[in-house]
């Protein structure tokens, strides 16, 4: 919660902290959420929230997909032979490809440098079933999100998210993240 916390009805019912107060504790200074920052944050969540469902449920329906798991099928789909190690916890994107695998549309590969490891690999089957669902996902994702702003509005979102996500990824796990040059790589200043 990025909220103050209050433990009484009184501090519950009172609004949020005046912008920019601080306070102290043991090891950091908190900077507290403005209410206009507040409004923002709780936007932020709410419409994230009710994107997802409304993704998770148009997958599921036209499709019997979670968006959990279309989102390995894409990936793999992007990767290089259609294989890789996809960026999900490791306990919950073992769950994914055993489901996936039972379905038939990734199977595992060893892995050569560490035989603990393993890759998934898309299937025809399972690109199949990824092609047949992306026109619906592609329909939603529009009608959520890309009809409801201008475009100028959809590029400054993406300027948004870009700084965030960058921020968030410093080690480039996600696809688009940029990485700060660095003097070994010959990319730096």
């Amino acid at each position: 919660m990025a909220a103050r916390r209050g433990s009484t009805k009184q501090k519950r019912h009172e609004s949020a902290v005046p912008a920019k107060k601080k306070e102290k504790t043991p090891d950091v200074e908190v900077r507290w959420l403005s209410p206009a920052e507040q409004e923002t944050w709780r936007a932020f969540l709410a419409a994230t929230r009710l994107l997802f469902e409304e993704l998770e449920r148009q997958l599921q329906q036209e499709a019997g997909i979670p968006v959990t798991y279309y989102e390995i099928l894409v990936a793999l789909s992007e990767a290089p032979d259609r294989a890789d190690l996809t960026r999900s916890s490791p306990s919950r994107l073992s769950h994914a490809v055993s489901r996936l695998d039972e379905a038939g549309w990734v199977e595992r590969v060893s892995c050569a440098t560490d035989r603990r490891g393993a890759f998934a690999h898309l299937t025809d089957k399972g690109f199949a079933a990824l092609e047949a669902a992306a026109p619906g996902h592609a329909t939603a994702v529009r009608r959520y999100v890309f009809d409801r702003i201008t475009p100028a509005q959809s590029d400054e979102l993406g300027r948004i998210l870009a700084v965030i996500r960058d921020g968030l990824d410093a080690e480039g796990r996600c696809p688009g993240a940029k990485r700060e040059p660095s003097s070994e790589d010959g990319s730096g200043t």
